[in-house]
């Protein structure tokens, strides 16, 4: 039990029943005894309150002269801090140096001087010249005299501060020097305040100090007489004996009371701890009056003990018990310095809030988890969410491992390997296999076992477990090293689908997992387990869609000489567009570029796409021109809207955006058409961009208008740019932004290559963007006249003769002799066919690109058809004749006339 210091060894023994009332004036003993104690009582009492009285007057007194002389101090320093200011102001005012080489300074620095005096409240500011003669002063009188007062400091270039008596009372002025732009002193200003001016607000002051001096005398007079009389009222007259009785009976409720109580001095020593504080903090039998840091206590409550800070309920880990611990200060009130700590045994109170606190940490988890996980509908970026939802709150480090299959969008088969889709931990470092890696568990791992059995498997000591370290000795052994000692490996179900493993470690907390942080891990991998089935699905969905749109996409661009061709195509962040593009070679060299897109996402506009693509590829092999192409897809777009609905309820493509152009290399001209959708770029040889203007006609499926085209000039090595709306408009800027980018992006990319444009174009877009892209960049070759002949033939049979001859000439010239018998006979046929049948005039062309072209024109437009001559017919075999000798044939309408074509492959 803790003793107060001087309190005697032994305790006497407390009398039974109720405490006795102290006795009252009257029971203390004989009259005479009594007058005694109560003299000494009021003696004691006057003596406290004179004392107490003699000294509140010493600080009354004191103060009001430390006031004094502070004011006086004070009044001394703003005079010279105001002097000095004014005084350096008006030297550096701009026009003073000036002022000072006029004839006559007075006249522009006198008013200058007095506005600034009066405004500043200075008793006078003199602007003199390097000898002190005075150029402005408050008395006109006395400028042009001497000044009085010490200037060479100020002249050496320092400032001078100094107290005079003037002819107006005691003062204090400052003289500055006035530099010129070279730092020269050209002239001196001096200004000088009164110390009545500055002090005078101080000196109406102090009557006002004094009386409260007064009135602090009397009111402390007044509150001493009544705390004696308050002491005398408390003592109660109470005795020596009355005093300890009740000291020991404060002494008994202090150690008898079930909670730690401390009382440590100013200086940290512990001056009083009964029982049950010994007994809480293990406390030696001579504690009291050592410091509280030789008690043995642990650093933290020792510290706390020492500081004497303020402390209310907090939680101190001391040995096996948790005490909460709250502190005040003794001094709060005027008591002595020091501190009072109680405490108390919160071991089990806290063991049920910390499971509390664990069961509400584990439901804000699942919350979490139901929130958290799943945000996309991607298989990885799901697997990424659960294991960086476990850690740090769950495991120190999480893993997910999915079969292949899965990570594909499609259902996994039974086996023992997986990838590993998602890693998350505390540290980066850690020997865990890394994201990507496809591992095969061996049997006795309890993955492989998890997998097998479709539950989960704890391995609380790694260290312990042969079956875990079998999979790789040399990493579980890192793993181990490293620090790493339990393991929940819990299998992702979905139904009855094993989509791999979600695994759990932990390295920092020394505790293995339990069977409540299993039961946690298991809810928590079924929710995500959810969510990435639905990703999974949502893979196969969107893969088939994707294979479905690339396969209706051109694989290869055919080969043709009139362009060279680059493109892109780049699918949406989400769902399957129907944006699309192609490559036609025509006759005559000509080659066709087409860009389109499908209103709409899905299948639907996957599969409209491709069937629009095979619509262009019949019509172009009909030679039409741009518009009417455009015509014949509105029709086909608007039977298709008519004609089909959605099965699943879904939006029916509503329309459709093309463009098409068609470019000719002998003419060096490119026609262009488009319905609905944004105009091409054109990139000139020199680097200029321009958007051509071609007529815009109506998006296909709204039917109503006809298209119309526009025919462009380009010179060889133009750069013809088609794309789709992906490529300039999205939800974060309209399409002006977009093509402002575009040829920007061009423009930045002057003389480079088709692929080279496409890099540099599609640098201006986000690496996942919100719609379909699909761009073409063409650069323009031209079919030089060496390679182009053409003769006009008249309408005679005879003429037929005569051409052949050129024509062999002509391929003689090109080095094609061995063209010449097939050739001689392709023409003779075609000729004499225009002859017969065509109108005049009648001309042929030979072009040689990469094959030969043999072309005759008339102004018929009557086609001829190949068909099977009997053998009693007499001709009908001429065409049929061309149709083996060319690889290809055909007829192409101009607005003229009619060309009839054939094509020769060259050795």
């Amino acid at each position: 039990m803790a003793r107060l210091p001087g309190r005697p060894e032994t305790r006497p023994l407390r009398p039974s029943g109720p405490p006795r009332a102290p006795l009252g004036p009257r029971q203390e003993g004989t009259g005479a005894e009594e007058g005694r104690r109560g003299v000494v009582r009021r003696s004691l009492a006057g003596q406290v309150f004179l004392l107490q009285v003699v000294i509140v007057l010493l600080l009354v007194v004191s103060a009001v002269v430390a006031q004094f002389l502070q004011v006086r101090h004070d009044i001394n320093r703003e005079a010279r801090n105001r002097s000095v200011a004014v005084a350096q102001s008006f030297a550096n005012a701009p026009g003073t140096a000036a002022a000072l080489r006029l004839p006559d300074p007075t006249a522009v620095l006198q008013p200058k001087a007095e506005a600034a005096r009066k405004a500043t409240g200075v008793d006078f500011i003199v602007v003199m010249n390097t000898d002190g003669i005075r150029y402005t002063h408050p008395r006109p009188d006395r400028i042009g005299k001497k000044f009085v007062g010490t200037i060479g400091p100020a002249l050496a270039g320092g400032t001078v501060v100094e107290e005079v008596n003037g002819t107006i009372g005691p003062l204090v002025q400052a003289v500055v020097p006035v530099k010129d732009a070279s730092g020269k002193v050209v002239g001196l200003v001096s200004t000088g305040i009164t110390l009545a001016h500055v002090g005078g607000a101080a000196d109406r002051q102090l009557p006002l100090l004094l009386a409260a001096a007064a009135a602090a005398l009397a009111l402390a007079t007044g509150g001493t007489a009544l705390v004696s009389r308050r002491l005398l009222r408390q003592t109660h007259g109470l005795g020596p004996s009355e005093m300890t009785r009740m000291y020991e009976h404060h002494d008994a409720v202090l150690h008898a009371v079930r909670e730690g109580v401390l009382i440590v001095g100013g200086d940290g020593r512990l001056l009083l701890a009964n029982d049950e504080a010994h007994r809480l903090l293990d406390l030696p039998e001579d504690a009291e009056q050592r410091h509280v840091r030789e008690l043995g206590l642990d650093e933290e409550t020792a510290a706390l003990l020492d500081s004497g800070r303020v402390a209310t309920d907090e939680v101190h880990l001391v040995k096996d018990r948790l005490l909460a611990v709250n502190q005040r200060p003794t001094d709060l009130r005027g008591g002595p310095a020091g501190s009072v700590t109680t405490l108390r045994d919160s071991t089990e109170l806290r063991a049920l809030s910390g499971r509390a606190e664990v069961a509400r940490e584990r439901l804000n988890m699942l919350y979490d988890a139901g929130v958290g996980i799943g945000t996309s509908l991607d298989v990885t970026r799901t697997a990424g969410e659960l294991a960086q939802l476990a850690v740090p709150r769950f495991a120190d480090f999480a893993t997910v491992d999915l079969f292949d299959a899965v990570l594909n969008g499609e259902e996994p088969k039974p086996g023992t390997a997986l990838r590993r889709a998602a890693r998350s931990g505390i540290h980066e470092d850690a020997p865990l296999y890394p994201v990507g890696e496809r591992m095969r568990f061996v049997t006795t791992s309890p993955q492989a076992r998890s997998l097998t059995t479709g539950r989960s498997v704890v391995e609380p000591v790694l260290r312990e477990a042969p079956g875990w370290r079998a999979q790789d000795l040399e990493r579980t052994d890192q793993i181990v090293t490293y620090g790493i000692h339990s393991l929940i490996t819990v299998p992702l179900r979905a139904g009855n689908l094993v989509l791999g493993l979600a695994n759990f470690y932990r390295s920092q907390k020394p505790q293995p997992f339990d069977a409540e942080e299993l039961e946690l891990a298991e809810e928590l991998v079924a929710r995500a387990a959810v969510s990435i089935d639905n990703a999974r699905r949502y893979t196969r969905e969107h893969s088939m869609a994707v294979t479905l749109q690339r396969s209706l996409l051109p694989r290869s661009l055919p080969e043709q000489g009139a362009l060279e061709i680059a493109y892109r195509y780049l699918p949406a962040q989400a769902g399957v567009g129907g944006d699309w593009f192609d490559v036609l070679p025509l006759s005559g060299a000509r080659v066709a570029l087409v860009v389109g897109d499908v209103v709409g996402h899905g299948l639907h506009a996957a599969a409209t796409m491709g069937r629009l693509r095979t619509a262009v590829h019949n019509f172009s092999s009909l030679d039409l021109p741009p518009d009417e192409l455009l015509g014949l897809l509105d029709e086909l777009v608007g039977r298709i809207d008519q004609d089909e609905t959605p099965s699943d309820g879904a939006a029916a493509v509503t329309g459709a955006t093309c463009l098409y152009a068609v470019y000719d290399p002998v003419a060096r001209r490119c026609t262009v058409a488009r319905a609905g959708h944004p105009p091409p770029a054109l990139v000139r040889p020199d680097g200029t961009v321009e958007f051509p203007e071609v007529p815009a006609g109506p998006p296909l499926g709204l039917g109503g208008l006809p298209f119309e085209t526009a025919d462009l000039e380009l010179a060889e090595g133009s750069r013809l740019v088609l794309y789709t709306d992906g490529l300039v408009e999205d939800r974060d800027r309209d399409i002006d932004d977009g093509l402002a980018l575009l040829s920007e992006a061009l423009g930045r990319a002057a003389g480079a290559s088709p692929e080279e444009t496409c890099r540099a174009v599609l640098d201006v877009l986000p690496d996942r963007p919100s719609d379909d892209v699909a761009l073409l960049v063409a650069r323009t070759h031209a079919l030089g006249p060496d390679r182009v002949a053409e003769w006009q033939v008249p309408p005679d049979p005879a003429a037929v003769s005569r051409i052949r001859a050129s024509v062999i000439r002509q391929l003689t010239d090109w080095g094609l002799e061995e063209q010449s018998f097939t050739t001689e006979l392709i023409l003779s046929e075609l000729v004499t066919n225009a002859i017969r049948y065509g109108r005049a005039p009648i001309g042929v062309r030979l072009l040689r690109d990469r094959t030969l072209i043999c072309e005759v024109s008339d102004r018929s437009t009557t086609s001829p058809h190949l068909r099977y001559a009997a053998s009693t017919d007499e001709g009908g075999r001429g065409l049929f004749l061309v149709a083996q000798l060319a690889d290809r044939w055909g007829t192409r309408y101009t607005p003229n006339g009619k060309i009839i074509w054939a094509e020769q492959p060259l050795p």
